[in-house]
């Protein structure tokens, strides 16, 4: 009887390298070290965020990286463009996209999603007896979500910057963000109020992509957990 044909033999053949999205910004450097210390090393022009350029070959063949904004790491990975991503809680837990697994947590970009409102009104009303409130947020699902289980309506102005702005120009009464120092919302007379979730990055797949070529994929998983053992 013939034996049967490997796993890898059945594999589907990738067109090309595999594709890993890094967010733009505040986190490229830290994505970086993980990078090389997954032996990752990709062209000179991806750390230099004047390049316009947005795809770059790395030393290995089998891999390309792309930079995008943080937000659309997890589009481009839950849409199959990209088949690995490093992407920010924040962003899975805004977008719950059903198509991304997240098999690590990188550690990295350590911040948190809080709700900040004006100093000088914080703690001088009691949000318990409060039936709806107006968030200025980038994040509407969270801030829906999280307003929702304590039984309050958000009523939602969806900005993409600025948020401090809002409630001293009577825009919302208090934000939902991304908080990393609390300088830039005490510059701007803001106190967090509560934490809704501490936030890091996490290496992401797409699902998808992790049943056609699970050899592939579970090989860069696992050099990336190797990586995360190095001190």
């Amino acid at each position: 009887m013939t034996a049967p044909f490997p796993a890898s033999a059945l594999e589907p053949e990738l067109a090309g390298p595999l594709v890993l999205a890094l967010p733009k910004g505040r986190i490229l450097g830290e994505a970086g070290q993980v990078l090389a210390r997954a032996g990752v090393n990709p062209a000179p022009a991806y750390a230099d965020e004047e390049s316009r350029c947005l795809r770059f070959e790395t030393d290995d063949p089998n891999l390309d990286v792309i930079r995008v904004r943080p937000f659309d790491v997890a589009t481009f990975v839950a849409f199959g463009a990209a088949q690995l991503g490093i992407c920010g809680a924040d962003v899975l837990m805004e977008f719950d996209y059903p198509e991304i697994y997240a098999p690590l947590d990188l550690g990295i970009g350590r911040c948190r999603v809080s709700v900040a409102e004006p100093a000088e009104t914080a703690g001088s009303d009691d949000p318990s007896r409060w039936s709806q409130v107006r968030v200025a947020t980038k994040y509407p699902n969270i801030a829906r979500r999280h307003f929702a289980s304590r039984g309050l309506h958000a009523q939602v102005v969806h900005l993409n910057g600025a948020m401090e702005l809002a409630p001293g120009l009577g825009l919302a009464r208090v934000i939902v963000d991304l908080v990393q120092t609390g300088s830039t919302l005490r510059a701007n007379g803001l106190v967090e109020t509560e934490v809704i979730a501490p936030i890091t990055s996490r290496l992401i797949v797409n699902r998808s992509a992790l049943k056609t070529h699970p050899e592939a994929i579970g090989a860069w998983i696992a050099r990336f957990r190797k990586a995360l053992e190095q001190p």
